[in-house]
């Protein structure tokens, strides 16, 4: 070969590797290439069960092509493998939006509005795609399931028959049959149901799961074990027929058989370190706090570039009060990424714990402004706003976290506590029902469901889901009072004690038991010293439970023995010198012994050891006042309210000190606006607002200050200074025969009034 040829061929061989390199690039550059190889990517690691890596692939193709529907509906899938119900919502609507006719996204949509309790949505989402696909039987079977949950047995029924015709012989037909008759309470039939799914289809786990579930719900727990059982042969893989088996156990009163079955599902899945977590989160269930805690230690240590372990070890952290290691090991992830939402939560709830809920509320609204559709951000808004008064507002936060993960369960219950606190009680049931469908075997949702049901009055049925709970929880004494509760209602005073009692047998500290005797003793008009003498049987069983002494205080000092009570009340404050409840008390008391030296100092080292409780200040601002020391307790008013912006009465109280030692009308004004505006209902706001009117002058003004004092005046009739605020409006307005009537009610509720010679003057100068 010639050196001229040997060259042209090493050139023709060059320019075409080089070509391929260039084609090969630009094909790397094409988009659609790249967002297809993420994509490919995702869909192999989800076959291998690698949900996070698969995620991470899903979302480079979307960032690529945020319309990239087959990426947004496979992330859905993912999401929904580690229920992250949040994320299934959110992607699943995006499919549908690009892709209205994307009719398995919309049916999978349709069951999760089903979940969140939405019914009619979901019902309209079916029709929906039944109007495309009138033979869809998932369809058909959705519809039935939304009907019946809606309460219309007649059109599910109509609907199931539909899907019978269409599939008679699918193991699915027959399970949604059953969830229908059992929302249609025909529980035999649906237990039928449950077997007829097993046999057509023996060699599947899901319906012998279904029928596990069904057992759990009906406390049939041997059978429930068994059905579990047999799943786990079938599918030894499913970790949540696992975690269902060991509820089981635990709601059978064989709590180390439980610890067992998820230490097995460990060992046999040591590279997987969701079983680890699943322990993890048994033991924090059953209050475990310790072996929680060291398992979520042992798993960080195993995994710690895991997210979800980090997030779960952190959480773990600040549920078991480690605050500071919590929010060193937070602070490690934010300052790698400022933005992170499960860190700034996290950093949340922390500062909720240690009573700064003022920085955690803006931090909490951005994060739910940024994701709408995060349920746990949605949640810890809720308990903030409930943790400043905003209960309403708080109730609307809980029931968008419900709503957006049903199976939030701290969330349900918040939501279930909080909806008594505001007597919605069919708000309180529906929680009720969610924790009962979501955790069967816990006596959480009976006794929720309870305590709504003998509000209503509904005692029978309050009865019968407070024994279901003490069944599922026979060591808890929080059924056995609640009982009592139920008793006393109904003046069975003889019953509601003996189940006080055998609360207190299983836990001698459970106070609230102790004060459902103390209730049933002055119901039954028992003298006081039997009270004394009751207490101090409980003091000698649980002799370091402060609020015993607390009680034992109380009873002293209506027996008008005060030496004792201030023992006693010294003694609850030693025993736990962190809790406040005591040290005010015993500041009281001895305000009203007139010690007010001691009860000055006893106040003040309330505020030192609860800064964030706000009744510390108005007890030393009060004492002060007392003490002749008005500025000072104005200052303590001020520094209250520099604290926690909603504190309504110490506004309330300090615009009354403003007014009646010569300070800014105005100021007053505003103060005390502001606190009619946080308390609308309170008697007390409406008289500072309305004595702020009375001095701000002009008759509309003072016609303004009868139009709140008046209603208000009716509430407290035995208020002196109310009723005496409410005769000056009327003296002001020339109208003498009902400021004469409010003035002699002032001196009939006390005598000695401070404006008693001025009172006198006037009603002399009216005959």
């Amino acid at each position: 070969m010639t050196r001229n040829r040997f060259w042209r061929l090493f050139r023709v061989f060059v320019g075409l590797v080089l070509c391929g390199s260039f084609l090969a690039g630009c094909g790397w550059r094409d988009p659609n290439v790249r967002k297809q190889r993420y994509y490919n990517r995702a869909m192999n690691y989800f076959a291998q069960k690698k949900y996070r890596e698969a995620e991470i692939e899903l979302q480079n193709a979307i960032k690529i092509d945020p319309n990239f529907t087959a990426a947004h509906y496979q992330l859905a899938q993912c999401y929904m493998k580690e229920e992250i119900w949040t994320g299934v919502f959110a992607e699943l609507n995006r499919v549908v939006t690009l892709s209205p006719k994307d009719w398995e996204a919309q049916l999978e949509l349709g069951n999760m509005l089903l979940a969140a309790h939405q019914f009619s949505l979901a019902a309209d989402r079916a029709k929906l795609i039944l109007l495309a696909q009138p033979q869809n039987v998932d369809a058909h079977t959705l519809l039935a399931k939304a009907l019946a949950s809606k309460g219309d047995a007649q059109g599910a029924s109509a609907e199931m028959q539909k899907v019978m015709a269409l599939a008679p012989n699918l193991p699915s037909t027959y399970l949604s049959l059953a969830a229908v008759q059992l929302q249609a309470k025909q529980t035999a039939a649906a237990e039928e149901s449950y077997k007829k799914a097993i046999s057509l289809d023996p060699a599947s786990a899901a319906p012998v799961v279904a029928l596990g579930k069904f057992y759990a719900l009906e406390l049939r727990f041997p059978d429930a074990e068994q059905q579990f059982q047999r799943a786990i042969a079938l599918d030894p893989a499913d970790l949540s027929t696992r975690r269902a088996l060991a509820d089981v156990d635990l709601a059978d009163g064989k709590e180390g058989a439980a610890v067992d079955e998820l230490k097995q599902a460990k060992s046999a899945f040591p590279d997987n370190p969701a079983a680890g977590r699943m322990l993890g989160d048994f033991y924090l269930q059953t209050g475990q706090v310790d072996q929680a805690y060291a398992e979520f230690l042992s798993l960080y240590h195993a995994y710690p570039k895991d997210p979800a372990v980090l997030t779960d070890y952190i959480q773990t952290l600040i549920g078991t009060k480690r605050l500071d290691e919590a929010k060193e090991l937070n602070d490690e992830v934010l300052k790698e990424n400022p933005k992170s939402t499960p860190a700034l939560l996290a950093e949340s709830q922390i500062w909720l714990q240690q009573g700064r809920t003022n920085d955690a509320i803006p931090v909490l609204e951005s994060a739910v402004g940024a994701e709408p559709d995060n349920a746990f951000a949605q949640y810890l808004l809720g308990l903030a706003d409930a943790q400043t008064g905003h209960l309403h507002e708080a109730s609307i936060e809980l029931q968008q976290a419900v709503k957006l993960q049903p199976h939030l369960i701290p969330a349900q219950k918040a939501l279930a506590r909080l909806a008594l606190e505001l007597n919605d009680l069919d708000l309180a049931k529906t929680s009720a029902d969610a924790l009962i469908a979501a955790l069967p075997a816990s006596p959480d949702g009976y006794y929720f469901r309870a305590v709504t049901e003998a509000r209503e009055g509904n005692f029978a049925l309050a009865e019968a889901d407070l024994k279901k709970s003490m069944q599922l929880a026979p060591q808890d004494p929080l059924a056995f009072t609640r009982l009592g509760d139920v008793k006393v209602a109904q003046k069975q005073y003889h019953d509601a004690e003996t189940l006080y009692n055998q609360a207190l047998a299983l836990n001698p500290a459970y106070v609230e038991a102790m004060n459902g005797i103390l209730m049933v003793y002055a119901r039954e008009k028992k003298p006081g010293k039997d009270a004394i003498v009751r207490i101090q049987e409980q003091i000698a069983r649980s002799p370091n439970t402060p609020a015993y002494f607390e009680m034992l205080g109380q009873a002293f000092a209506s027996d008008g023995d005060f030496e004792n009570a201030q023992s006693a009340l010294e003694k609850a404050a030693a025993i736990d010198g962190k809790k406040v409840d005591a040290l005010l008390m015993l500041a009281n008391l001895q305000a009203s012994k007139g010690s007010l030296a001691q009860a000055l100092t006893t106040a003040q080292r309330a505020v030192q050891q609860s800064p964030q409780d706000m009744r510390t200040y108005a007890v030393l601002a009060e004492i002060e006042k007392k003490s002749g020391n008005w500025q000072q307790a104005e200052n303590t008013y001020q520094k209250a309210l520099q604290i926690n912006p909603q504190f309504g009465m110490g506004a309330s109280n300090l615009a009354m000190l403003l007014l009646d030692h010569g300070g800014n009308v105005d100021t007053a004004l505003s103060l005390a606006q502001t606190a009619r505006q946080l308390l609308p209902d309170s008697p007390r706001t409406a008289d500072s607002l309305a004595w702020a009117y009375v001095a701000k002058g002009g008759y509309s003004n003072w016609s303004e200050a009868v139009r709140l004092l008046a209603p208000a005046a009716s509430q407290s009739q035995n208020d002196p200074h109310l009723l005496y605020h409410l005769g000056v409006a009327y003296e002001r307005m020339k109208m003498p025969t009902p400021a004469a009537e409010q003035f002699r009610q002032v001196l009939k509720v006390d005598p000695d009034f401070e404006k008693r010679d001025e009172i006198q003057k006037y009603l002399a100068s009216a005959k």
